[in-house]
């Protein structure tokens, strides 16, 4: 079916593109992740890319979201229907930087999160009715492709960067609206990504074209679809032979096995002059050295043998989170012939998802494998089915804990299933549901029992939680002020009130009114223990039979969890 599609570049392009981007990615990622060889050949180019876009449309989503409920009327009328009160360009832009340089992955990811911002700093700066035409989308290629380059410690001819400078060329000589731009930038870029392996000599030996400028492409492809409302004929890469992936890798073994044994990869709050040190820094103990970003938030990638050095220079130059660090083992580009033994596959794993450190020593202890999201940073799909492979195991049982990620769970256990792991889903929609399933768990029994049981401990936990409004808004239990604190019962808002103790108090009442024989209570780190305490002494006062059990959860965005069974 073709698409509808845009005159200009203003907020609702901005979203056609970056869910266009998202599909064409999904469809050609194992395609760009068989031709990976440079700078590493580890074969994730394609996913990291994915896993980089994904981020940015979560962000996009969000602030048409957001402006749909400050829109909402309040008085029951249809809310009007011009248009007028979505988010402008420069929201959108900015949430689409923003996204992809918090969720950025790998080396080319990295810097298509920095293409993107470059982007947007130009078109945020349009003033012209958020509407902006074909110069100004040449502008923006033409930044964006000159600030990856500056973000690069060391460019190199033949990648991502000269298939994005290309594209910028190209768009220079078009004329017209944006249809014609993009099309331009996506012609240059294909023509410079077929000319690849003529620049690199690791591309030349795999006889494959670069990954990242692959990965680019298709993201300019879809840029044309928004515009055009077609997608171009072929957006597959000029003469990527992907069956050569393996002998390419192994090309790319012999000349590149003594390179660095770890990727590190942070986001970093830091001010300017301190990120310039740590560039020459992480330069001097490393190569591929990434640093994108601006504004105090940067994203930085780099590969090194002393992974901890890199971190360690992060937190001279500022406040490094969401650390992530990967030994290039087995079967990558700096792994030498000396190979280990491949790990036997356990029978059966659980993987969940929690909301804070707290929770997630609590499940990791209790033996499952965990992924930590983060308050505002919901895990993409692609995380997901790492975790379940990291679990490694023939039998999989996953818990979402979050109503929010159950098609993004789902997604991520089809794509697990193809790999042959069988992967059941259980549809937790909070942490303390988690907690009871993964109480009656029993690896022996068989699996379908296993879930089973699980699913019904899970199903008869009611969750609650105690949280704070961050702005203005309407709920099921009437209008709610920023600042108030707010306690939902099953996903809705069933009391607003000033008091955290009070909120929690009418909460856990109207949950035991209908019974219960255990309370759950999990404490964020901005609640005080005197709410647990005063909690716990009104279910011994009023609720003879019931038990409570405490757990701190750590920075899980929400005051309080609560769980009844």
């Amino acid at each position: 079916m073709a698409q509808v599609p845009q005159r200009f570049f203003d907020a609702l392009a901005v979203r056609t593109w970056c869910g266009l981007s998202l599909a064409a990615l999904g469809r050609a990622r194992e395609e760009i992740d068989a031709i990976n060889v440079y700078p590493v050949a580890d074969g994730d180019t394609g996913t990291n890319l994915y896993l980089t876009v994904e981020s940015a449309v979560a962000a996009v989503e969000a602030v048409f979201a957001a402006h749909e409920v400050d829109e909402a009327p309040r008085d029951g009328s249809e809310a009007p229907r011009d248009g007028a009160g979505g988010p402008s360009l420069a929201d959108a832009v900015g949430a689409m930087a923003h996204g992809a340089l918090i969720g950025a992955r790998g080396n080319s990811g990295t810097i298509l999160a920095q293409l993107l911002r470059g982007m947007a700093q130009v078109l945020a700066a349009r003033s012209d009715n958020d509407h902006t035409a074909g110069h100004g989308l040449q502008r923006a290629l033409r930044h964006a492709a000159a600030s990856a380059r500056q973000a690069v410690a060391h460019p190199v001819e033949g990648t991502v960067l000269t298939v994005a400078s290309a594209a910028a060329e190209a768009a220079e000589g078009a004329g017209g609206d944006c249809a014609e731009v993009a099309r331009a930038a996506y012609e240059g870029a294909r023509a410079a990504l077929a000319a690849t392996p003529g620049q690199l000599a690791a591309l030349e030996r795999a006889g494959v074209v670069d990954a990242g400028g692959h990965g680019l492409v298709t993201v300019l492809a879809a840029l044309v679809e928004t515009f055009t409302g077609r997608a171009p004929v072929s957006v597959a890469a000029p003469h990527a032979r992907v069956e050569s992936a393996v002998e390419g890798q192994c090309a790319a073994e012999e000349g590149d096995g003594d390179g660095p044994a770890f990727e590190v990869i942070y986001l970093l709050e830091a001010e300017d002059a301190a990120v310039a040190r740590l560039r020459q820094r992480l330069d001097a103990l490393g190569d591929s050295l990434v640093v994108v970003g601006g504004d105090g938030l940067w994203n930085v990638h780099v590969h090194v043998d002393d992974a901890g050095a890199a971190v360690e220079a992060g937190v001279e130059a500022g406040r490094p989170y969401r650390i992530r660090i990967t030994h290039f083992g087995h079967g990558d580009a700096h792994t030498t012939k000396a190979e280990r033994p491949p790990r036997e596959r356990a029978q059966r794993a659980v993987v969940a998802v929690v909301p804070g450190e707290g929770l997630a020593a609590l499940y990791t202890e209790a033996g499952a494998t965990t992924l930590l999201a983060r308050p505002g940073e919901p895990p993409a799909s692609g995380e997901l089915v790492q975790a379940v492979r990291r679990a490694h195991a023939r039998e999989v049982v996953l818990l979402p804990n979050d109503a929010e990620l159950r098609h993004t769970a789902a997604a991520a256990a089809e794509q697990a299933r193809t790999e042959g792991i069988r992967v059941a889903l259980i549809p937790t929609r909070s942490a303390v549901q988690g907690i009871a399933a993964l109480a009656v768990h029993e690896s022996e029994r068989r699996f379908d029992e296993d879930v089973v049981a699980m699913t019904s401990a899970a199903g008869a936990t009611r969750h609650a939680e105690v949280t704070v409004a961050e702005r203005q808004s309407w709920t099921t239990a009437g209008i709610c002020q920023a600042g108030d604190v707010l306690g939902l019962i099953d996903g809705d808002v069933a009391v607003i009130g000033a008091d955290v103790s009070q909120v929690a108090a009418t909460v856990l009442d109207r949950m035991l009114s209908a019974g219960g024989e255990l309370v759950t209570l999990v404490l964020g780190d901005e609640a005080p223990q005197s709410v647990a305490d005063h909690l716990e002494a009104r279910v011994r006062e009023a609720y003879l039979a019931v038990d409570t059990v405490v757990y701190r959860g750590g920075r899980q965005g929400a005051l309080l969890l609560v769980g009844v069974e």
